[in-house]
C-alpha cells in the first residue's frame, strides 16, 4: 500500500516533514556541532523507539535530549542512576493516605519520573540489573505494572539512556534483552575544533537560550504514523532481513563475523532497521526507503545488538569494522 492509499495528503505530508527540519534547526541552533547525532536522535524519535547514546562527561548529552523536549513541546524528566537507586525510584511506589473527612485510609499509587514524554536515564549502567529491568517494561509495552495494577504512560513515551565508555569499575552492562529495547545506538563524539571553540564561547556568556517549540505533539505522533506508512520496496525488505541473518555466527557467509562475533542479532533488529530506515527516507524528504538509507542505518541499528567474541576484543577489532564488512560482503538481490 502507497502513502497515498493509505490517506496522507500531499499538503499534510509538505506540513509534517516542514515541521521535521524546523525542529532539527531548533536543536542545532543550542547544540553546536554533533549534526549527525541530533539527526539520529530524531529518526529514533519519528521511529517510536529509544535510544542509546554513548559518550564520555561534557558532550552536552543531557542538554541534547532537554533540547529535544523543549523543541517538540514535551514533558522532560531525567533520572541520575546510581549503584543505590531502588526500582520504586524510577516507576513508582504506593503510598498510605488518609481521607480528613471519612478518617479511612487507602493505598494510592503514587508515579515515578517514568510517567513523562522523555526520559533521560543518565549512566544507566551505574544501577544494578534489578533497577535496569524497572525500564524493560516500560520500553516496550509503554505501560508500567504495579501491585496487580497496569498504569499506561503518556503518548510519546521516548527513553534516551546514557552510559561512558571509559570509567567501568563499579558498573553493571546493560543485559542483552535491555540493549534489545534500543532502537539506536548513538556514539558521541569529540566536537572539532572550531566547534568545541563556538561551544565554549557559547556557554561562558549569560543567557544560553532554550530550543524554540517546533513541533507540537499532536503533529509527532502523525509523523509517527506517517514513518510506518513509508514505502520500502520487497528486494529491500529482503536485503534488510539478510543483513540481520548474516550477523549470525552459524549462519552467515561473511567471513568477518564467523571470526569476531559471538553472538548474532535478532528478529527485533530486523524491525528496527526498517524503521529507522523509513524515518531516514523521511527526514530526507523521500516517501520510499533507499538502500543508502538501510546502510546508513546498519551502525546505530546493530552496534548495540551484534557481540564480539573474545578473540575480536583481544584483537581490537571494532563492531564498527565488522558491520562495515558485512555490508560490503552482503549486496540486494
Amino acid at each position: 500500500m502507497t502513502v497515498a492509499e493509505s490517506g496522507w495528503s500531499e499538503n499534510e505530508i509538505g506540513v509534517l516533514h516542514a515541521k521535521v527540519k524546523a525542529l532539527k534547526a531548533s536543536m542545532g541552533k543550542v547544540i553546536i556541532g554533533q549534526e549527525e547525532v541530533i539527526e539520529s536522535l530524531i529518526i529514533c524519535l519519528l521511529a517510536g523507539g529509544h535510544a542509546l547514546v554513548e559518550g564520555v562527561p561534557g558532550l552536552g548529552k543531557t542538554l541534547l535530549v532537554k533540547s529535544l523536549a523543549q523543541a517538540t513541546d514535551m514533558e522532560f524528566r531525567r533520572v541520575q542512576f546510581t549503584p543505590d537507586l531502588m526500582p520504586s525510584d524510577i516507576v513508582g511506589t504506593e503510598i498510605l493516605e488518609e481521607d480528613h473527612a471519612t478518617k479511612k485510609r487507602e493505598f494510592r499509587f503514587q508515579q515515578g519520573p517514568v510517567f513523562t514524554q522523555v526520559l533521560l536515564a543518565d549512566e544507566i549502567n551505574r544501577a544494578p540489573p534489578k533497577t535496569q529491568s524497572a525500564l524493560l517494561e516500560a520500553m516496550q509495552e509503554r505501560s508500567v505494572t504495579f501491585a496487580g495494577q497496569t498504569h499506561k504512560l503518556p503518548r510519546p513515551f521516548f527513553v534516551l539512556a546514557t552510559q561512558n565508555p571509559i570509567e567501568q569499575a563499579g558498573t553493571y552492562p546493560l543485559p542483552e534483552a535491555q540493549l534489545d529495547r534500543f532502537l539506536l545506538h548513538i556514539d558521541v563524539g569529540y566536537p572539532s575544533e572550531d566547534e568545541e571553540i563556538a561551544m565554549v564561547s557559547a556557554t561562558t556568556h549569560a543567557g544560553l537560550k532554550d530550543a524554540e517549540p517546533a513541533m507540537d505533539v499532536e503533529s509527532l505522533l502523525r509523523l509517527q504514523a506517517l514513518v510506518r506508512d513509508i514505502e520500502i520496496g520487497e528486494h529491500l525488505l529482503r536485503y534488510a532481513t539478510r543483513l540481520v541473518r548474516a550477523t549470525r555466527p552459524r549462519e552467515t557467509t561473511v567471513e568477518a563475523v564467523k571470526k569476531h562475533v559471538g553472538w548474532g542479532a535478532g528478529p527485533r533488529a530486523g524491525q528496527a532497521l526498517v524503521l529507522a530506515s523509513k524515518a531516514r527516507a523521511l527526514m530526507q524528504g523521500r516517501l520510499a526507503v533507499t538502500r543508502e538509507d538501510i546502510g546508513h542505518m546498519l551502525l546505530p541499528v546493530l552496534a548495540h545488538r551484534v557481540l564480539r567474541n573474545f578473540e575480536a576484543e583481544a584483537d581490537g577489532i571494532a563492531i564498527a569494522d565488522i558491520l562495515a564488512a558485512l555490508r560490503d560482503a552482503i549486496k540486494p538481490e
